[in-house]
């Protein structure tokens, strides 16, 4: 059945209404129209039966058969701090992020980011971003769009205070793999920074350090940085997430009826 995603004020009661962009995809793409059935995520998590009974040229809307809490969610709030990389590795990165459950992506400009863009650019990446990071939660079938912020530099995101929950800092020149400096579980929420290509100043550790920052690697070998990210996530979500939990039983993913 088509999926599609709904903005969080787009309900009203038992009905739905789509956005330009996803009317345009269920119209012109699929050629759907007034009686057909698709699934839709109302952006708090719940996935709902929608029947379609308006269709025109820039929105839809439709009533809500039925609706169902999302399963497809981490119980670990997840965020990656990604430093800047060259050409579209961000890309990757946010697609690859997705897919393992990341609530949010900040990317930041560090001593070692070689990327340099002009304003009109950097609305227009941050736009692309978001883009990605929606097909990507389309395609894995999330509940929750991941938040891409736009790019700011590392020591202003610093400044703005320490992030709730678990700092993480991955530094290839660090001894202390990350696996062997992770605490016990529970921990509710992590943020991992990860460098550019060039990887993190020493005086940038040693910032993220002074704010409470456990910094770690991830083994003997250097990661490209649109591998150690995800690498990173996947070893946070096996630790406190959902990758390897047992899945849930049929009576905790019951279907509710609308209205």
């Amino acid at each position: 059945m088509p999926r599609f995603y709904l903005r969080a004020e787009a309900g009203s009661g038992p009905r739905v209404t789509f956005d330009a962009q996803e009317t345009r995809h269920l119209a012109r793409v699929l050629r759907l129209g007034p009686g057909d059935v698709v699934q839709a995520v109302d952006g708090r998590g719940q996935e709902l039966t929608v029947r379609l009974t308006r269709v025109d040229t820039r929105s839809a809307e439709g009533l809500i058969l039925a609706r169902e809490g999302g399963q497809r969610e981490s119980p670990l709030h997840l965020t990656l701090v990604q430093g800047l990389p060259k050409g579209d590795k961000l890309e990757t990165i946010i697609r690859m992020a997705t897919e393992l459950g990341v609530t949010r992506v900040v990317p930041v400009v560090t001593e070692r980011t070689v990327v340099r863009t002009d304003a009109a650019h950097r609305a227009g990446r941050l736009a692309r971003w978001q883009r990605v990071a929606r097909e990507a939660a389309k395609q894995c079938g999330r509940t929750v769009i991941p938040e891409v912020a736009a790019a700011r530099p590392l020591a202003e995101w610093l400044r703005d205070g320490r992030p709730d929950g678990l700092l993480l800092c991955l530094w290839e020149e660090e001894r202390a793999l990350l696996a062997d400096r992770l605490p016990p579980a529970p921990v509710s929420a992590a943020t991992l920074v990860v460098g550019p290509e060039g990887g993190l100043a020493a005086s940038e550790v040693e910032g993220l350090g002074a704010a409470g920052a456990v910094v770690a690697s991830l083994g003997p070998r250097v990661l490209r940085t649109e591998t150690a990210g995800p690498v990173g996530l996947a070893l946070l979500q096996a630790r406190y997430g959902d990758l390897g939990a047992a899945p849930r039983t049929g009576s905790e993913a019951r279907r509710q009826p609308a209205g």
